[in-house]
């Protein structure tokens, strides 16, 4: 009996709470309505926007206020078409005059709180005296860095242009690489602070919905008080953002990104940050450069599996070299065991040390080199370099054949096209060197093993990190660390789990003419 009549005194409560949170809902609601005078218009304006020195309020007639920020708003279309408009005509409503501006984004709204926040995206509101609704005219100003060849990301043949800090000129430059109404543009604000625009990119028909909607998913349910730049998003939404390995690809190129997009994957690009990202991103994707695409495929594969064995040479070369002279003597061929003994006769560290000691001096001139301008840093990296080996190898505190190992590493790791890629293998170098100077080519193996093992756990948005080699997807190998003609490569790869997997019909590599 208790239950009964406690089940029913609990669905007697219910309506009574509903009721009570709607009739608080309508009166917020109430609450967040501009006041129809204009002169509670002005201080409603002017206590939700702290009254900056920057806020201007015009009168343009009796019963015509003008309001916006004057950082934000492009002055020519203000001075031009704007405020000649409101001076010729009269105005009985907000909808007329919505209807008599000749602008390309004009609204009507109510709300206090998205009306204030339209004016710091460069929107001008006007308000009507006698009504609580004012009209939204966006005419924000375009200034921005000009477009100019990526920094980070060069390339011989391809495209010379690179995105920039300004969110509208990336969407143009995206919508001439695609045309195609497809192309689907959903845009986010993220950060309670900044209320920063994020724009994802997809295309609709290629695209996997189950990745579109859990990246969207992944967008819109971050609560973080401020956004400024597109590696800190990657960040949040990543699958593992303990790992040093990124999961997504930051690119500056727009080329690179809508060939990402045609295969199926998605894109994000933050207003404020040159850098575009990419996903799902597979790992050996991090050594493939978009030039590889416009290079004939015999070319185009020699260099990756430069790339590759470069990556190996840089991670394993300096490890290696300690091991051996740590730990494992028989290894060294006779005929370079004499020249190798005499060089390290007069250095008084063990190998691990004089090692570290050496890669921490390549790091730092790598470091100030990439802080300072660029005509000093080319000058202090190419000169530092060598008054500091010369003087080292003079000293006694390293060997001849330490410094040429070493700088070959710290060369091969530039051939990454990825600037993050290589940051990464610049610091797992490190512990590697200590667990060669510890166990030797024991630890180097454990060393490796771990790598592999982290790797393999990796997804990028639920895709997995080591594709397509684990799982095996043996048609995805056609384009991984060889490029196989343009025949060969039709399919779009499984990793994006496109809902189109063909590119084009594949034809005969050498068709017979009519």
């Amino acid at each position: 009996m208790f239950k009964k009549r406690f089940n029913r005194s609990s669905k007697r409560e219910k309506p009574s709470i509903d009721a009570n949170e709607n009739k608080k809902s309508e009166s917020n609601q109430k609450e967040n309505v501009f006041p129809s005078s204009s002169k509670d218009y002005l201080q409603t304006i002017k206590d939700q926007t702290n009254n900056p020195s920057d806020l201007v309020v015009k009168t343009i007639s009796p019963n015509i206020t003008v309001t916006y920020m004057n950082s934000l708003v492009d002055d020519r279309t203000l001075k031009e078409q704007l405020i000649p408009e409101l001076i010729r005509q009269k105005f009985e409503t907000p909808e007329s005059l919505k209807s008599s501006l000749f602008i390309p984004e004009v609204d009507v709204d109510d709300q206090v709180d998205h009306s204030v926040l339209s004016m710091y995206n460069g929107t001008v509101l006007i308000h009507l005296d006698g009504f609580s609704q004012v009209v939204l005219a966006k005419i924000t100003t375009t200034v921005s860095r000009a477009l100019g060849a990526p920094e980070n990301e060069s390339q011989v043949i391809g495209a010379q242009v690179g995105f920039n800090e300004s969110l509208s000129s990336n969407e143009s430059l995206i919508r001439r690489y695609i045309k195609n109404p497809a192309l689907c543009n959903e845009r986010f604000n993220v950060g309670k602070q900044t209320n920063t625009t994020v724009a994802f990119f997809y295309i609709k028909g290629i695209a996997s919905e189950q990745m579109v909607n859990t990246l969207r998913q992944r967008i819109s349910d971050l609560k973080i008080d401020s956004l400024l730049d597109s590696a800190v998003l990657a960040e949040y939404i990543d699958d593992n953002s303990l790992s040093p390995f990124p999961q997504m690809l930051l690119t500056e190129r727009p080329d690179r990104f809508c060939d990402g997009l045609l295969n199926g994957k998605l894109g994000v690009i933050v207003d404020g940050s040159s850098m575009a990202m990419i996903c799902p991103h597979a790992f050996i994707e991090f050594f493939q450069s978009r030039e590889d695409q416009n290079l004939r495929w015999p070319i185009a594969s020699f260099l990756r599996i430069l790339r590759f064995s470069a990556v190996f040479l840089s991670i394993y070369l300096t490890p290696m070299y300690v091991a051996a002279l740590t730990f494992h003597y028989e290894i060294i061929p006779q005929s370079l065991l004499v020249p190798l003994s005499e060089s390290r006769a007069l250095v008084p560290f063990p190998p691990i040390i004089e090692a570290l000691l050496l890669e921490l001096i390549i790091e730092l001139l790598r470091e100030a080199g990439a802080r300072l301008p660029t005509k000093v840093g080319q000058t202090i990296g190419i000169v530092g370099g060598i008054v500091i080996g010369t003087a080292a190898v003079q000293a006694g505190i390293t060997s001849n054949i330490l410094i040429i190992i070493v700088a070959l590493s710290a060369l091969a790791s530039f051939t990454t096209p990825s600037y993050m890629m290589g940051n990464v293998i610049r610091v797992i170098r490190f512990p590697l060197i200590l667990l060669a100077g510890f166990w030797g080519f024991y630890g180097i193996m454990l060393g490796f093993c771990f790598i592999l093992i982290h790797l393999i756990r990796q997804s990028s948005l639920g895709s997995p990190y080591t594709a397509p080699f684990y799982p095996p997807r043996f048609m995805d190998w056609r384009d991984s660390i060889i490029r196989l003609p343009l025949p060969f490569t039709y399919r779009r790869p499984k990793s994006a789990r496109p809902q189109n997997e063909e590119k084009y019909q594949p034809e005969p590599i050498n068709p017979e003419k009519s």
